[in-house]
């Protein structure tokens, strides 16, 4: 008979963890307390809730786990600024979640939303590995503290997470419940006992999952949008993107200008740069076209354009675009009056860059490993 797996506190909202403690007969500020050591403290285990009465954490153990994220392995890239951990969960799933660090204090979490991925992105190692599962809130939530835990307790520091993306494994918007729950707990506010990590500060990138996109608009949140469109015309996107089959472009722009409207937040286009693929002159005109149709107002530009250069998966046979082929994409950008920005790669010697991520248990074991 199989084991079942305990549920992680992780898992609870604050209501749920409420109305467990008033069931064991626990004063209502308990809940409080546990709250404050999971989100504040970064707590490493049950029995650092000190200020608990020994029973208490006695049964919390009993009835719960304090995570579910078992580390497989840690890479520090050579770049000095990127790390990736690939996770074992509670049924066996792997995922993987990045730290990127930047001169200053901006300190950001790529984490992921699902265990694989069911969109087939041609180019995007998750894609090409499919689809698992969802990743439950508390999965998701936990991935934010284990980074946040991780800047902590390096020496001497007092660094803090400032920012996370749901960049990493998986399509957010096909599991938005749990991608919604996990933001709103760890944007509670400080004197609540919460993480506290600004709306804005938090952004969500889809692949064009329409509805997910008009759902988002309902929200009313001041959480930021991305959307990974790679390219400007349905029979190139078909092939990149398969789910522009499902939801063509036409859809989507008016999906995001739909959103644009409502909430007056600007939104990012993602593309990455395929040399001779999506980095000619005439899919840069039609990405102007595209963000002219996209904004709402003439006057008012909240479209931004994201461009990163191609970054390399086993399973695609695409290259990079070269340094003239981006110049002069970004030209016709440039010209055309669209905001614009080529991101640096990161990562790419331990595949922890945008596309890469793919859950594969390294020979080394749980050690921690170096790419040099």
């Amino acid at each position: 008979m199989q084991t079942p797996i305990p549920l992680s506190l992780y898992d609870l909202t604050r209501e749920q963890m409420a109305h467990q403690l008033a069931e064991w007969g626990e004063p209502t500020f308990r809940a409080q307390q546990i709250w404050r050591w999971l989100y504040q403290r970064l707590v490493g285990s049950i029995d650092e809730m000190t200020d608990l009465p020994r029973p208490l954490r006695d049964r919390l153990k009993q009835t719960y786990a304090l995570g579910r994220l078992t580390i497989v392995t840690e890479q520090h890239s050579s770049d000095g600024w990127t790390r990736k951990w690939l996770f074992r969960l509670a049924d066996g799933s792997e995922i993987e979640t990045v730290l990127m660090e930047y001169d200053g204090l901006r300190r950001t979490a790529c984490v992921s939303s699902q265990a694989g991925c069911a969109m087939d992105c041609s180019f995007c190692a998750t894609g090409q590995m499919g689809f698992l599962r969802n990743l439950r809130s508390g999965e998701i939530v936990e991935q934010a503290l284990w980074v946040a835990r991780a800047l902590r307790t390096k020496a001497n520091s007092h660094e803090r997470l400032s920012n996370l993306v749901l960049m990493g494994m998986g399509e957010p918007f096909a599991n938005y419940n749990n991608i919604m729950e996990a933001a709103q707990r760890l944007m509670a506010p400080e004197d609540e006992g919460g993480f506290s990590l600004g709306a804005r500060k938090i952004t969500i990138s889809t692949v064009g999952l329409v509805p997910g996109i008009r759902r988002f608009a309902e929200e009313a949140a001041q959480i930021n949008l991305a959307v990974s469109l790679h390219a400007a015309t349905d029979a190139l996107r078909d092939q990149l993107v398969p789910i522009n089959r499902r939801y063509p472009l036409r859809e989507l722009v008016a999906a995001t200008r739909d959103y644009l409207r409502k909430t007056n937040r600007r939104v990012s286009y993602e593309w990455a740069l395929i040399d001779g693929v999506n980095d000619t002159v005439e899919q840069a005109r039609a990405l102007v076209e595209l963000v002219r149709q996209t904004n709402p107002r003439a006057s008012v530009n909240l479209v931004h354009v994201n461009l990163i250069p191609l970054n390399p998966t086993g399973g695609y046979a695409g290259h990079a675009s070269r340094r003239a082929r981006i110049q002069q994409f970004r030209d016709v950008l440039t010209q055309a009056g669209i905001p614009n920005t080529l991101r640096i790669r990161r990562g790419i010697d331990i595949s922890a860059g945008c596309g890469q991520l793919k859950a594969e248990t390294a020979q080394a074991g749980p050690e921690k490993q170096t790419s040099e």
